[in-house]
């Protein structure tokens, strides 16, 4: 039996698509089966994407995401791509390409010239938004797209703006990027004290997005989901790391409510 999950992070992409009722391209990785079966179209999609929360992580400190679960629907094991750093990850995801196909096989922030969701988003008449911090993948590969771009320097911002755009409920997706708990983990390794204290905050912040969506988008048949890019391990005893084809940075658990 594989230690590697076998639903890759590629399939998100066209999974978003197929909720909306946009057709995904030739190219794109086939949906996620499970997805559709609990929910097969909506019309409001919000994805929050914390950075390098790992499966083993998940697993290990299960006691924090409890009341979290109480409101999910569906928990996917997920698969990430190689190599696991965070621009390839996003890419991957939301273009549904392998690295060899949509260009970026390393770490570095080009713009992508491959249709994304953002594209297809657009072409359909949809509106999408991005809210990430500046300096970080999502704020960099996905530019020069016809979509609304929030880009701010803290977490706390960005935050706080995807609560005003939910609440403004004038978006068919939202995507927000968090990328405390990478941050504190390359510094303090995946279980150091501000590494978790991140993991919480990052929880703490998805059960606040589900509040707001339930308060404001009460009209709307919605996905929210929980999705991380890759996972992490320890390095030198006590700094983190990601970026190697083992389980623990590949593998990851996306998190689905369906509202």
């Amino acid at each position: 039996m594989s230690d590697f999950n076998q639903i890759c992070i590629t399939q998100t992409a066209s999974t978003i698509l197929t909720l909306l009722g946009i057709a995904p391209t030739s190219q794109m990785a086939p949906p996620i089966k499970q997805v559709l079966d609990c929910q097969g179209s909506c019309d409001r999609i919000f994805i929050y994407n914390p950075d390098a929360i790992a499966m083993w992580i998940y697993e290990k400190y299960a006691d924090y995401f409890k009341e979290m679960e109480k409101k999910i629907d569906l928990k996917l094991p997920m698969l990430s791509v190689i190599p696991p750093v965070t621009p390839v990850c996003f890419a991957s995801m939301y273009s549904g390409l392998l690295p060899a196909e949509h260009g970026i096989q390393k770490y570095e922030k080009p713009v992508l010239t491959v249709p994304t969701v953002f594209d297809l988003l657009s072409q359909a008449g949809k509106k999408a938004a991005i809210v990430s911090t500046e300096g970080d993948s999502i704020s960099k590969i996905f530019l020069n797209r016809k979509i609304d771009y929030f880009i701010y320097p803290s977490k706390e911002a960005c935050n706080q703006k995807a609560l005003a755009l939910i609440e403004q409920d004038c978006y068919d997706m939202i995507v927000l990027y968090n990328g405390d708990y990478d941050y504190q983990m390359h510094r303090h390794a995946p279980e150091g004290k501000k590494a978790l204290k991140a993991l919480q905050e990052n929880i703490a912040t998805f059960k606040q997005l589900q509040a707001s969506i339930q308060k404001y988008w009460s009209a709307h048949q919605i996905t929210l989901t929980f999705a991380p890019d890759h996972g992490c391990h320890r390095v030198c005893g006590f700094l983190g790391n990601h970026g190697k084809n083992l389980p623990c940075d590949m593998n990851i658990m996306h998190f689905y409510s369906f509202l």
